[in-house]
């Protein structure tokens, strides 16, 4: 009755890292997996995976094939694949996923919509998920 589909993330290669002590704002289309450690504020769109760090204070619509994260979110996720919240995250905004694991100690603020494979909108070429959800940050850790 309920099929489980492969949540293992797409792979282990990070093509483009943000540092931690990096300040960026803007939109990033990546055709690989990214990395954040610092602070990120706009859109993140990537045809592989975005992992958060636990250092990362990211305030972004972000669309990806699995999200990680262990550091702050406020913004909209679509996760084709898998949306994981490590102990340490902290993610304020709505989700589309296909699987979500939520770790103890994390906090989500928003809603999740499940999905599967027949319910994958396509997207035209350079469109990214809704903008952001603006209002507080939550939990800063300076």
């Amino acid at each position: 009755m309920f099929s489980r589909r492969s949540q293992a993330p797409q792979n282990k290669k990070v093509d483009t890292i943000l540092g931690k002590d990096s300040n960026s704002n803007g939109r990033i289309e990546i055709g690989g997996s990214i990395r954040v450690d610092g602070y990120f504020d706009g859109e993140i769109k990537a045809a592989g995976d975005v992992t958060v760090g636990d250092s990362a204070r990211v305030k972004a619509s972000i669309r990806a094939v699995n999200i990680t994260i262990a550091g702050e979110v406020v913004g909209n996720l679509y996760a084709s694949g898998r949306l994981e919240i490590a102990s340490t995250g902290r993610l304020c905004g709505e989700v589309k996923t296909g699987a979500l694991c939520i770790e103890d100690g994390a906090i989500f603020k928003g809603s999740c919509e499940m999905i599967d494979d027949r319910e994958l909108p396509k997207l035209p070429p350079g469109k990214v998920s809704d903008t952001a959800i603006s209002g507080d940050e939550i939990g800063r850790n300076e």
